[in-house]
């Protein structure tokens, strides 16, 4: 066993007297003014020979080639191995976007959809401001570059000697997202009070994996918490916000100290939301989504509206509240452990279309561009994606059959780690879990890449948006494929 080294930074990534092109729906928006800070968070730790330096961003996403750009950009004397720096996103749909937010094979199904539309069809945004003072595209991207890079530099070369605890907590704060109907179909954000309404797709696991870390006196320095919950409360706001995370961060703050850090990592949360489908408390912030109904709802007794600021500081409490007593059951401190960190390369099948799937995705295409009007918007643009997401998998099956993606799996102590680049869909983690033989198994969604939504086989036969093919790269047979690889890397470094 070896003396652990840890350290910490958070650099702003508000861009300071500029507004954004905020990032995570069909739709065009651009920021108001800064409701909760965004930042980059990297904890570094160190222990003999193996180390991690670990940075969450208050994004919606970062692309495996974001990662590489990062990579590249920091100094070749930089004092750590740059294939053991990780970057996730926690999915708040009110940060910035930027170029390369996605991984993306063979294009993009909104290009696909471009290169069929006629001349005289002209698409209208919901929003257009080009003005001066939006950061955006290459710029808002090289700004999070330097950043982040700052933000891992400060981490790196702040290590010290500490020590670490580990807790849990439970609270309720991601529920299923996907509404089954007795024909056998389900739908995303779908109708609950329908007479045809059979169940909730997937349960929801309300378990938070905590870990504490201490200077040599027993100093709290950070907190990390892996939460089965995309932030993603606010994600129909106009402004700029780290969502309930973000609140997390300010109440642990608030009780423990300003210079106290905080780690959110995802769980594997691609079917989850903070939204109660069953007790369903509307708002008009989400008017133009256009997967989400927009009938006039039953007044329920329930939680605040979940895409409201209410809601969000609801969520917060919640999860606070389960640190806050984690915190004072804390009685074992590691200063000394065994660290053993893994950098894979998985390769993944690529979910494929058939000849008809094809051929009929092109002609509803077609068929909508010769009878729809001169100009479109942003819910024709997400009724076509479905199809030219189909043309587009069609055109890459014919090349590639596997795709890598970058798989980190690591022990500290007891305990194990994982991370996969996709919004990886509930129950995968569940199995991941269960069979870990870890005392405690963080995972880590949205991590070094994003390939989309990974739905299980009873999700892409319900279809609907998160379960389409253009909505993720592989499927259930992905799924499996990485459940197995991931349950076999973490239990080999638990074999005594």
């Amino acid at each position: 066993m070896n003396k652990i080294k840890i350290g910490w930074s958070e650099v702003s990534i508000v861009p300071e007297g500029r507004r954004v092109n905020l990032d995570g729906q069909f739709y065009e928006r651009i920021s108001g003014e800064v409701e909760t800070p965004i930042a980059v968070t990297a904890l570094a730790l160190e222990c003999g020979d193996e180390q991690m330096v670990f940075v969450g961003c208050d994004l919606s996403a970062t692309s495996s080639t974001f990662l590489n750009m990062v990579r590249n950009a920091l100094p070749e004397n930089c004092g750590f191995d740059k294939s053991k720096l990780l970057i996730n996103a926690i999915h708040t749909h009110t940060s910035m976007g930027y170029a390369n937010i996605a991984d993306a094979l063979g294009g993009r199904a909104l290009e696909i959809l471009n290169k069929l539309k006629p001349d005289r069809v002209k698409y209208v945004p919901l929003t257009h401001d080009e003005s001066d003072d939006i950061i955006k595209g290459e710029e808002a991207r090289d700004f999070l570059i330097e950043r982040i890079v700052r933000a891992a530099l400060e981490a790196w070369n702040s290590r010290k000697e500490g020590a670490f605890a580990f807790g849990f907590g439970r609270a309720a704060v991601g529920l299923c997202r996907r509404v089954c109907y007795d024909d056998g179909s389900a739908k995303m954000w779908g109708k609950s009070n329908d007479a045809n309404f059979t169940e909730l797709e997937s349960g929801n696991d309300s378990g938070i994996e905590l870990m504490f870390t201490y200077d040599t006196d027993k100093k709290l320095t950070g907190v990390v918490a892996n939460v089965a919950c995309p932030a993603q409360v606010l994600q129909h706001q106009n402004f700029i916000s780290s969502d309930y995370m973000g609140k997390v961060k300010g109440l642990i703050r608030e009780k423990y100290g300003e210079d106290v850090n905080f780690l959110g990592l995802i769980s594997p949360a691609g079917d989850m939301c903070p939204i109660d489908l069953i007790r369903w408390v509307p708002s008009p912030v989400c008017k133009n989504d256009p997967n989400i109904p927009q009938d006039k709802a039953i007044e329920r007794r329930a939680d605040p509206s979940m895409f409201e600021i209410k809601g969000c500081e609801k969520a917060a409490k919640r999860i606070a509240t389960e640190i806050f007593w984690a915190l004072e059951d804390v009685t074992e401190y590691f200063t000394e452990t065994t660290f053993t960190h893994k950098n894979l390369t998985v390769d993944m099948p690529l979910r494929k279309v058939t000849i008809e799937e094809y051929e009929k995705a092109e002609k509803t295409i077609r068929d909508f561009f010769a009878t729809c009007p001169d100009t479109i918007n942003f819910q024709d643009n997400a009724k076509m994606l479905i199809h030219s997401g189909t043309i587009n998998r069609y055109k890459l099956q014919q090349r590639v059959d596997v795709y890598p993606i970058e798989v980190h799996i690591m022990r500290l102590g007891d305990v194990a780690f994982a991370t996969s680049p996709y919004e990886l869909f509930l129950n995968y983690g569940n199995q991941i879990r269960a069979r870990s033989k870890a005392k405690q198994t963080f995972l880590v969604e949205l991590c070094c890449g994003c390939y989309g939504y990974l739905p299980t086989e009873k999700a892409e036969k319900g279809s609907h948006y998160s379960a389409f093919v253009g909505s993720g790269h592989s499927g259930h047979v992905g799924g499996d494929l990485l459940v197995r690889k991931t349950i076999q890397e973490i239990n080999a470094m638990f074999e005594e």
